[in-house]
C-alpha cells in the first residue's frame, strides 16, 4: 500500500504541475491548453512509473520512457500552424508541451524538487519574458478585427485603401450580410504597437458603420 500510495501522489505532484502551466495557456487561448498540458504531464510521470516498475532488476528501465519522446514531438507538430507563408505560430506550444513532458518524467523518477523547479521556471519564462516581448515591441501577432458597411466590395476596397499607408494586408477575409449592412471580418499581421494603428486608423476614418477589435487570433 505504501508504494501505491506513493505512485498516487507522483501522478498527482505531476497532474498540479501540468496543471498550473496548463491554465496559463489556456488563459491565453492557446491551442494546448489545461487538459493537454495535465493529461502530458501525468502521461510521462505514468509512463516513466510503468518503465521502472516492469523492467525491475532485469531490463533496461529506460527504454518504454525513452519513447515519450518521440511521441510529444508528433503531440508538438499538431499544435504547430503554418499560418501564411512567412508566419508559423504554435512553436512556443509544441516546446511547452516538450518540457512539461520531461517535468512528468522528472516526477515519476523521483525527482521532485527539480521538477517543481522546472515547472516554476516555465511559468516564469512564458509569463514575465511574454511582458517583456510586449514592452520592447518585439512580438508579431495575429489580430482579428470585424467591420461593417454598406457593401462587401466597398468596405475591402476602403479598408486596403487605409492599410496601404501602414503597409499591412487584410488575409482570411469573412463575409456576413445582413438585412442593415455586411460584415467583414478579417486579420493582419503585426507588432503590439502596429495592431494599435490599424485600429485605430479603421475607427478614426468614419468611413464604416462600426469597426470592432476582436483581439488576438493565435499568437505564442
Amino acid at each position: 500500500m505504501h508504494l501505491v500510495w506513493s505512485d498516487v501522489a507522483k501522478l498527482l505532484l505531476a497532474a498540479a504541475l501540468g496543471g498550473v502551466i496548463g491554465l496559463e495557456r489556456e488563459a491565453k487561448h492557446r491551442p494546448a491548453g489545461l487538459r493537454t498540458n495535465l493529461f502530458i504531464c501525468v502521461g510521462a510521470a505514468l509512463y516513466t512509473l510503468l518503465s521502472i516498475k516492469i523492467s525491475g532488476n532485469s531490463t533496461d528501465p529506460t527504454r518504454i520512457a525513452s519513447q515519450i519522446i518521440p511521441g510529444i514531438g508528433f503531440i508538438g507538430a499538431g499544435s504547430i500552424i503554418h499560418a501564411r507563408a512567412d508566419l508559423v505560430t504554435g512553436i512556443t506550444s509544441a516546446a511547452t508541451l516538450f518540457v512539461i513532458a520531461s517535468i512528468g518524467m522528472a516526477v515519476g523518477s523521483g525527482f521532485y524538487a527539480t521538477a517543481i523547479f522546472a515547472a516554476a521556471m516555465v511559468l516564469g519564462v512564458l509569463w514575465l519574458l511574454g511582458l517583456f516581448e510586449r514592452f520592447l515591441n518585439l512580438k508579431v501577432m495575429i489580430h482579428c478585427y470585424e467591420v461593417a458597411g454598406r457593401s462587401a466590395e466597398d468596405v475591402q476596397s476602403q479598408i486596403n485603401g487605409l492599410l496601404e499607408p501602414l503597409h499591412s494586408m487584410m488575409f482570411n477575409i469573412q463575409i456576413a450580410p445582413t438585412p442593415v449592412h455586411v460584415r467583414v471580418r478579417f486579420e493582419c499581421d503585426g507588432t503590439r504597437k502596429k495592431q494599435a494603428r490599424i485600429f485605430a486608423t479603421l475607427r478614426d476614418s468614419k468611413l464604416f458603420d462600426s469597426v470592432a477589435a476582436l483581439g488576438s487570433v493565435q499568437a505564442e
